[in-house]
């Protein structure tokens, strides 16, 4: 195995208030992937500054919202018996799907207010979106949190007991499902924004809805698969784990959306 060093949470302490590893993770992501989006909003979308900001802000903070009211509803019986918990997101507890569905509700509330493509908007994102994922999935290491089932492989990482769920409580090492997840949209990153740089003279109304469609599945697919070997706790449908249900949804939703693009989707943008 690579070692048996513990991460500690928090980085140190400024009086009483605790510096989280997690929340320094979460801060990375967010920056990371609003610089992405002002330099491709620039260079390929012909959007401001300001617009791209005006957006942003909204956006963070409704994906935080949103992201943190999803994942107490996935585990309402623990908040209903840990209430003052609800709001301690320094601890984690942030779903990226609650986070999605927030922001896709801002996006369309801009692109009524600014009259701008709902879909120019989404494709402008996403790319930022997949690197702050790939950065924020650290903070789940210092965490101990997010981790798979037990394993041997060389890169498995140990968990402390306290973290461990009770039926593995004797094994040490763990799949690191978070940093699969990490590198996972580290590539799925590095495919959009090469995909923007070649069809930088070709982007339309169809583009924008095909490229956001690109990262629904293509996170769809990396995130059902995962959860194969995750072992936190989520509501199961039909033997499925309900993230891999909520995969599917997306992957079937962008399906259609690209077959109904020609005849429902194609407007007058800005």
């Amino acid at each position: 195995m690579l070692h048996t060093y513990l991460p500690q949470p928090i980085i140190f302490n400024l009086g009483p208030i605790a510096i989280h590893w997690y929340g320094l993770f979460l801060v990375l992501g967010i920056i990371t992937a609003l610089l992405i989006s002002i330099r491709l909003g620039r260079k390929y979308y012909n959007l401001s500054q300001d617009e791209i900001f005006d957006i942003s802000f909204w956006l963070i903070i409704w994906g935080i919202i949103g992201a943190r009211i999803y994942d107490i509803f996935l585990q309402l019986p623990y908040y209903i018996d840990h209430p003052w918990q609800m709001f301690q997101i320094w601890k984690g507890g942030l779903a990226i799907h609650g986070a999605i569905i927030a922001g896709l509700m801002v996006i369309y509330y801009f692109s009524l207010k600014k009259k701008i493509n709902f879909f120019k908007i989404t494709a402008l994102f996403v790319p930022g979106l997949a690197l702050g994922q790939a950065i924020g999935r650290f903070g789940n290491y210092f965490n101990q949190e997010l981790f798979g089932m037990p394993t041997n492989a060389p890169w498995g990482i140990p968990i402390a007991v306290i973290n461990r769920p009770i039926e593995y409580i004797t094994n040490l090492y763990f799949h690191p499902t978070f940093l699969y997840e990490s590198f996972g949209c580290l590539i799925i990153f590095l495919i959009l924004y090469t995909i923007n740089i070649i069809k930088r003279k070709k982007q339309n109304q169809y583009f924008y809805v095909w490229f956001t469609a690109v990262y629904m599945v293509l996170y769809s697919l990396l995130r059902f698969s995962l959860e194969f070997i995750r072992i936190d706790y989520t509501p199961t449908v039909i033997g499925l784990r309900w993230p891999q249900i909520i995969s599917l949804i997306i992957i079937f939703c962008s399906i259609c959306i690209l077959i109904l693009q020609k005849n429902v989707f194609f407007k007058k943008e800005k």
